[in-house]
């Protein structure tokens, strides 16, 4: 069984993100301890609200550079919803401009929908290279709540990330793999059993899930 951190910096969202990721057969603890976070097979990193707050939580915890070093490491860490947007390299939310962890390319903003948040459950389509996804059917439903979005599928393809995208009136980015670091636009907690057979692919390719 994979001993799973969900890194609690004040972000909302906790203790579902912990029961799903039990439920999906993971040894998880929902902690601010970062010595747990560096130490533990898996690393979560959740988030809802708005995405300066997130990073000012992460900031004052100290956490950015524990993430960080995972990911250069070659360990695994899977963001969730703006767990995941905080992954880019910057956040502009009504006009404000906020560094994020920098460690996939590119930038987070609002997307071009005319009804927002984009709430509820939509399909995705992931490529066949895909280890999140491997197993679903093609149009899995997620579901998804958000206003803002990486929406430049391309440009991480080109940096070597594994790439799922959905559309909400324009395509942008439900879900990124690059080595050991994987991320969720959407929630995978609330994606009932998509949602948790993708939690059970994330799981498997921990040191302790094989």
């Amino acid at each position: 069984m994979s001993d799973v951190v969900v890194l609690d910096y004040g972000s909302g969202n906790l203790r579902s993100a912990e029961r799903a990721l039990a439920a999906a057969g993971a040894d998880v603890r929902v902690t601010d301890d970062l010595a747990a976070a560096a130490a533990a097979d898996g690393l979560v990193v959740p988030g809802v609200g708005a995405y300066a707050a997130c990073m000012a939580g992460i900031e004052a915890l100290g956490a950015g550079p524990v993430i960080a070093e995972r990911v250069a490491a070659g360990r695994p860490v899977l963001g969730i919803c703006v767990g995941m947007q905080v992954l880019f390299e910057h956040g502009d939310e009504h006009g404000v401009v906020t560094k994020g962890l920098g460690l996939l390319p590119g930038g987070v903003t609002r997307l071009a929908a005319t009804r927002l948040p984009h709430m509820g459950w939509n399909t995705v389509r992931a490529p066949r290279e895909s280890v999140l996804f491997a197993g679903l059917p093609e149009q899995s439903r997620f579901y998804f709540v958000h206003s803002y979005a990486m929406g430049d599928p391309a440009a991480l393809a080109a940096a070597g990330a594994t790439v799922t995208t959905a559309h909400h009136d324009t395509d942008f980015v439900a879900a990124v793999e690059r080595g050991s670091l994987s991320a969720a636009q959407f929630h995978p907690e609330k994606s009932a059993e998509t949602g948790a057979a993708l939690l059970r692919n994330w799981l498997a390719t921990l040191p302790s899930g094989d």
